[in-house]
């Protein structure tokens, strides 16, 4: 492969249609919802919230019907949260479990696992978290030292998982461990497992508190931990090809550039009365930007549309959006003389200090920029 190339969406008369509909809720949802409050993005927690979306047909909208889902267009799906993240609306209760833990058990998991959780994630009850990371290892999942052995209650877990946000607060997670091998051998023998975090002995969660002073972040323990032989997802040995397709779902989003949104928002109100040709031209770049990785995205959720794998075009997603998201703070304040403060009574003091403080893990979440770009290269066939 010398170049990749992102298919052009189709026209969605019934997402555009949508589009009005959700506005109007999150109006009302979210009146009292403060810019910094909103500035959270996707960390914003409220199981409320989430129950909202789900009665709405809002979540799991593309899953087959008699696993709770609606049976909807990816592109349906992209306007739920697109619109959602702009409105800086408080997603985190049902986020991970929609964007990729529910299609993981949908494409791998067994009809046991599809009828118990798929119905409760689309509900907004079930809450999930991400079983990946661990310490040492950063974004190479390949080198998972985790390890689930075979017993015959099922299987003794025994590892440390890391940067697990909303752990918790999570009722489960897909964990991603070596059933087999050593961490020598790479790809080979690992596998998914769906863990039970109310009713597993053995495990403990333990907060880690982050530069906000924000506890999103968590290790998870297991100490010979048990779960049952049902927990298997998918096939033994197959979890890093299972893993690659969750992370395709992960790293594509609108998610992956609109972190920082409301501090456009605020610069920009901050900037209206402003005669600066330096002003007019960063706010020009910031929307021209947006406008290209928005494109680039969407031309993902076609790919998803048609059945193909985008994990490339997800790695490039991710990559370039957590590039734009992660500069918006720094040309913020080229513009605007601000002294950042979560506690200011002014907005855009507010809301800079928090982008400020959590841009740093943007390019982080998801695969550091090094990895994405070993991905990419790889695709390319330039290594």
């Amino acid at each position: 492969m010398e170049r990749f190339t992102f298919p052009s969406p189709p026209p969605s008369p019934a997402a555009e249609a949508l589009r009005a509909e959700v506005r109007a809720f999150l109006a009302g949802a979210l009146a009292n919802r403060t810019p910094l409050e909103r500035s959270e993005s996707w960390n914003g927690f409220d199981r409320d919230f989430s129950r909202k979306m789900g009665a709405r047909g809002w979540l799991g909208m593309t899953w087959p019907k008699r696993y709770g889902g609606h049976e909807r267009s990816a592109f349906e799906r992209y306007v739920i949260v697109e619109e959602t993240l702009a409105a800086g609306a408080p997603v985190l209760a049902h986020w991970i479990g929609d964007r990729q833990s529910g299609p993981t058990l949908l494409k791998f998991g067994t009809e046991e696992q599809k009828q118990t959780v798929l119905p409760r994630i689309a509900a907004g009850e079930a809450v999930f978290c991400i079983g990946m990371s661990e310490p040492d290892s950063g974004s190479d999942l390949a080198a998972t030292r985790t390890k689930a052995a075979r017993v015959d209650e099922g299987w003794r877990i025994t590892g440390t998982k890391i940067w697990t946000t909303n752990a918790h607060r999570s009722n489960y997670m897909i964990l991603f461990c070596r059933t087999s091998g050593t961490p020598a051998d790479r790809h080979a023998g690992t596998s998914q497992l769906l863990i039970d975090l109310e009713n597993t002995p053995g495990m403990t969660v333990r907060p880690i508190i982050d530069l906000a002073g924000q506890h999103h972040f968590n290790e998870v323990h297991f100490e010979d931990a048990l779960v049952p032989a049902g927990a298997l997802i998918g096939t033994e040995g197959e979890g890093w090809h299972q893993v690659m397709s969750e992370l395709a779902f992960e790293r594509s989003g609108p998610e992956r550039f609109l972190s920082s949104i409301q501090l456009i928002v605020e610069l920009i109100r901050a900037l209206q009365e402003s005669e600066s040709d330096a002003a007019r031209l960063a706010i020009g770049r910031l929307t021209a930007h947006l406008i290209v990785l928005r494109r680039l995205s969407r031309g993902v959720a076609a790919m998803l549309e048609a059945g193909a794998n985008p994990s490339l075009h997800a790695a490039i997603v991710k990559d370039v959006g957590s590039i734009f998201e992660q500069s918006v703070p720094e040309i913020a304040r080229t513009l605007v003389e601000a002294e950042p403060d979560k506690a200011s009574t002014s907005d855009f003091n507010a809301v800079l200090a928090n982008i400020l403080l959590n841009a740093p893990s943007w390019s982080l979440r998801g695969g550091t920029r090094e990895i994405l770009r070993g991905i990419i290269a790889r695709g390319l066939g330039l290594r």
